[in-house]
């Protein structure tokens, strides 16, 4: 599982990677606000820590951004801020639960588990469309102009699927790898490259106008192209 820590107290961040890790989770960490969306945009991670108080944009304000986008990774908000007009404040920007500094790690934990419980919406989406392309994620069919279809393996409907619900977005090659392989896979870049290659077929056999790009020494960005 994924997480991403947004904390500029470098102690206390240390401290929760380091107890997070030992739990078998791979813990991203971010110090600043604005950089934050940036981390968020990839859609890269299962679950987000955000601090309420932090540099250039506070959690509050990176809550309601991200839901205006329909970004639907469960957060944790954690903050001082313990009054019930704070809590209040908290989840109906878009937390999905409220922890008060100090707290127990045993209690994040808890907290964790049971987020993760709960269904995730985006994983009962069946289509997902983008530009001439709908995708049923069900049947792994593709379908683009004119209805012009093909099938996809399950591989394929993965890759693509973690492209359409990041479109127009770079998603490095390590992302890809971690989210479509998993962290502890024991497999070569040359695998994502063949995959991708194999997708571009796909796009290409449905008369599509949805290209994948190579963002040379980053990774790739699904995009339509505009005649």
């Amino acid at each position: 599982m994924n997480i991403l820590l947004i904390e500029d107290d470098v102690s206390l961040c240390e401290s929760l990677c380091f107890q997070l890790n030992k739990e078998g989770f791979s813990v991203d960490i971010c110090h600043d606000g604005e950089e934050s969306l940036v981390w968020i945009a990839q859609q890269a991670h299962d679950m987000i820590l955000l601090d309420r108080m932090l540099p250039s944009l506070d959690g509050i304000s990176i809550l309601k951004e991200i839901r205006k986008k329909e970004y639907t990774t469960p957060v944790i908000l954690i903050t001082a801020l313990g009054e019930l007009n704070d809590k209040i404040t908290g989840l109906d920007s878009g937390a999905d639960d409220y922890i008060v500094k100090p707290f127990a790690f045993e209690e994040l934990m808890a907290r964790i588990r049971s987020i993760c419980r709960r269904p995730r919406i985006w994983e009962n989406s069946k289509n997902i469309t983008f530009g001439d392309l709908t995708f049923d994620s069900d049947t792994n069919q593709l379908y683009g102009k004119a209805q012009a279809s093909c099938s996809l393996s399950k591989r394929e409907g993965d890759l693509l699927s973690a492209f359409l619900q990041n479109k127009n977005q770079t998603l490095t090659r390590d992302i890809l790898l971690n989210r479509i392989w998993g962290l502890d896979a024991d497999i070569e870049g040359g695998n994502l490259d063949n995959y991708i290659h194999f997708l571009r077929r796909r796009l290409k056999s449905v008369d599509s106008s949805v290209s994948l790009k190579t963002i040379r020494g980053v990774g790739y960005r699904l995009e339509e192209e505009h005649v």
